[in-house]
């Protein structure tokens, strides 16, 4: 009890402790107990002011790695490649947050200057002193570029990493054609990931070779479906006649939908107006009639859509040419075809996409569809178009006029979610 009162005691005159050590009269005793409390706290001062230190300390050299970090990046930026590898190599001698990624950049940097030993034994460096890191795939790429500008030959067989292996058979594209042809055909049709196969494909249909044109054209034509239509694409991506040939081969060939619609959207890649007009035309089945008629109207066939318009008996199919229309941004033709139309559904069709090609010169063409046709369906799809384009000028308008309770609410409705100064004029004066 007494040696506790003693602690209680010395603990609260700590903050007196120097005076205990020069002129305290108590016991030895008493007078050991706060000389050591007060040395304990001195050191726990010490220890603090220590740790704020090396934080500090710690934040400087965080904020000078990021520096030299971004002065490397501006660097590479402006070809500078000299300054980059200097950063660089300091930024990786930190080992700090950025140094896998400052190890990259310094090979690149170094491979650039035409360095490409040190750029090569920089990779290896990274693989090393950083092998979970990101950067490694990256390096690898890299890695086979320094030693394919080197002119070394990369084995793609040796190579695991697909883009690296891909990287690899581009380079023996150019150097070696025909023995990279066989690996790229190998690629498509043994039982690599699909990613690697449409990579194959690409590379293929870049090198110009018949052989290479044949196999893109077998796999278009008989290949598995997911790669069977990236075939197809590839073919309208080539454009020619020739692709355009074989599209028309495989377009007639098959019966699956699918590849058909794959064969239409390579026309419209190609800018085929003349076949996709022709199925527009002919094709008996009205979902790829409907297909074709959207294809024009992405390659803007504004002359052909209105030819279509004119001889096409299937109201499904009339709807998809207007929705065409609005894709080529044929306002002139939607707005003809909203006054003229007899048959209601198309009517309120062609209104709805004057809507959304929005601005405000249909404003006028809305209003007066609006006043000489009551049809609550015409009316309607006025409101929305007007609203789709924020017209809230002439929805006020509509407001001020209309009779009809439940029409003039519903006028409103739009109005009071609309940010305009007309409608926020309009709902005041309407509330007053």
């Amino acid at each position: 009890m007494k040696t506790k009162l003693i602690y209680t005691l010395a603990a609260a005159l700590v903050a007196l402790a120097p005076a205990v050590r020069a002129n305290w009269n108590v016991s030895p005793e008493q007078r050991a107990i706060a000389v050591a409390v007060s040395d304990d706290d001195d050191n726990d001062d010490r220890e603090k002011d220590r740790k704020d230190r090396e934080k500090e300390r710690a934040e400087a050299k965080a904020d000078k790695e990021e520096d030299l970090y971004d002065a490397g990046t501006d660097s590479l930026d402006d070809h500078d490649w000299r300054r980059a590898a200097a950063a660089f190599s300091k930024v990786a001698e930190m080992r700090m947050q950025h140094a896998d990624a400052a190890l990259y950049w310094l090979a690149y940097a170094q491979g650039k200057m035409g360095a490409r030993s040190e750029a090569l034994s920089t990779l290896l460096q990274l693989q090393k002193s950083y092998p979970k890191s990101k950067w490694v795939e990256d390096g690898k790429t890299l890695e086979v570029e320094i030693r394919q500008s080197a002119g070394q030959q990369i084995e793609p067989e040796h190579v695991d990493d697909e883009d690296v292996k891909l990287m690899a058979i581009n380079g023996l594209m150019n150097s070696d054609p025909e023995r990279a042809i066989p690996i790229l055909e190998g690629i498509i049709n043994g039982h690599q990931p699909a990613k690697l196969k449409e990579r194959a494909l690409f590379v293929l249909s870049q090198s110009g070779s018949q052989r290479a044109f044949d196999i893109v054209v077998k796999t278009a034509k008989t290949g598995p479906p997911d790669l069977r239509q990236r075939a197809v694409r590839t073919l309208g991506i080539l454009g020619g006649e020739r692709s355009r040939g074989v599209l028309t081969d495989i377009y007639n060939s098959t019966n699956d939908i699918e590849v058909k619609k794959s064969v239409l959207k390579s026309y419209m890649i190609a800018g085929d107006r003349t076949r996709l007009l022709a199925l527009a035309k002919g094709e008996s089945n009205a979902e790829l009639r409907a297909d074709a008629v959207l294809q024009l109207g992405v390659i803007g066939a504004r002359n052909e859509l209105t030819e279509l318009y004119g001889s096409e008996q299937s109201v499904e199919v009339r709807k998809k040419i207007l929705q065409a229309m609005f894709i080529g941004g044929n306002s002139e033709k939607l707005a003809e075809i909203a006054r003229n139309e007899k048959v209601l559904d198309l009517k309120v069709t062609a209104i709805r996409n004057l809507g959304l090609l929005g601005g405000g010169r249909t404003g006028d063409l809305l209003l007066s569809l609006y006043a000489n046709d009551p049809r609550p369906e015409v009316r309607k799809a006025v409101i929305n178009a007007l609203f789709i384009q924020g017209n809230a000028k002439t929805l006020v308008n509509l407001a001020r006029n209309e009779k009809d309770a439940e029409t003039k609410h519903e006028i409103i409705q739009k109005l009071s979610v609309m940010r305009s100064k007309d409608a926020t004029d309009y709902l005041m004066e309407f509330l007053k």
